[in-house]
């Protein structure tokens, strides 16, 4: 018996279809060609549908004429409110459907940690047996931020060190080698980043990684290595962020500091914001050290700050994503080729 679609929708015209949480596939929604994606959204509540919206729109621009299909999963594990439960019985599907199903590529997202060790976090385990099916049941697996840091400490016990304090902004890579991944990039190119931890270059190198994108400020960018059948893309960065991510992450820190839940103000945001934008935001510094109280986030300028927000990283995070579903498309070509040979 087929089960029930949910939440399916189009985006885009026949060209460049892009449809969204379909539990069953038929014919006049998809053909051979068509590209199946799947995007295991382990973000925390708060974050959970703008993380949704992000990459759906990244991948719908990313298609261009390719066919995409996306379906949406979710992690046991994850602590989740009544209101985040109810949206992800309404769209997700839990992670065992995905161990039945036939996808070319998947995302999967980092969340807050919650334990020094993410070894120790309740939802290690189910996310270890994620890395292993990956290996040999997708054509490539991209891992964001967090997901990164696991996928390396899983599979080569390297575990990411702590930085002295949170590397949040956009900053510039250096282009490093040919790679599918990097195809029609710039040499430079500019990432929005926001995390404590980093894993050291080296050590990546050392255990057979290659760094396509560095800089000093954050370390290995985006790097890759074939396990398996599949291809790990790793990024430490999030390419997927929109224009006001990195503002309203900087008010949520902000606010934790003001709630007396963090001993330290956060940085603002490097290479992110113009002068003006900057100065708005030192002015509301100065008079929140002064009176530290959680009733003076209503009147932080996020109005006056998201009115000078440009997101010039979006082009670049369109041609790694158009670059990574041409990968899956060529490689799911090239696999029918070989089935067909053989048979």
């Amino acid at each position: 018996m087929n089960r029930p679609k949910r939440g399916l929708r189009q985006s885009r015209g026949n060209d460049g279809l892009m449809l969204f949480a379909a539990d069953s596939l038929n014919g006049a929604e998809f053909n051979e060609d068509t590209i199946i994606v799947g995007l295991v959204n382990n973000m925390p509540d708060a974050a959970l549908r703008s993380t949704e919206r992000q990459f759906s729109d990244l991948l719908s621009v990313a298609s261009r004429e390719q066919r995409v299909l996306l379906r949406l999963y979710s992690l046991p594990g994850l602590t989740r409110g009544e209101s985040a439960g109810s949206y992800l019985a309404e769209r997700y599907q839990p992670v065992d459907e995905l161990w039945r199903s036939a996808i070319d590529g998947l995302i999967v997202t980092g969340t807050e940690p919650h334990a020094v060790n993410l070894a120790d976090e309740p939802y290690w385990g189910n996310l270890t047996n994620l890395i292993e099916w990956t290996a040999s049941h997708t054509i490539s697996t991209i891992w964001s931020c967090l997901a990164a840091h696991a996928l390396v400490l899983h599979v080569d016990e390297l575990k990411r060190r702590r930085m002295a304090g949170k590397l949040a902004g956009v900053f510039t890579s250096a282009r490093r080698g040919e790679h599918p991944i990097t195809t029609d990039l710039p040499g430079r190119w500019c990432l929005p980043h926001s995390r404590y931890n980093d894993l050291p270059e080296d050590r990546l190198v050392t255990l057979g990684y290659s760094v396509l994108a560095h800089s000093r400020e954050t370390g290995a960018d985006l790097f890759v290595r074939g396990r398996g059948h599949s291809l790990d893309v790793c990024l430490q960065g999030h390419p997927e962020y929109e224009d006001d991510t990195l503002l309203r992450e900087y008010r949520r820190d902000v606010g934790r500091y003001l709630a007396g839940e963090s001993d330290e103000y956060p940085l603002i945001p490097c290479g992110y914001l113009d002068d003006h934008a900057v100065k708005l935001l030192e002015c509301f510094r100065a008079k929140a050290l002064r009176q530290r109280d959680v009733g003076l986030l209503a009147a932080f300028p996020v109005s006056e700050v998201e009115r000078r927000l440009f997101a010039r990283w979006r082009p670049t995070a369109a041609q790694i994503y158009s670059n990574w579903l041409s990968y899956l498309a060529e490689s799911k070509r090239r696999l029918g080729r070989s089935r067909t040979a053989k048979n």
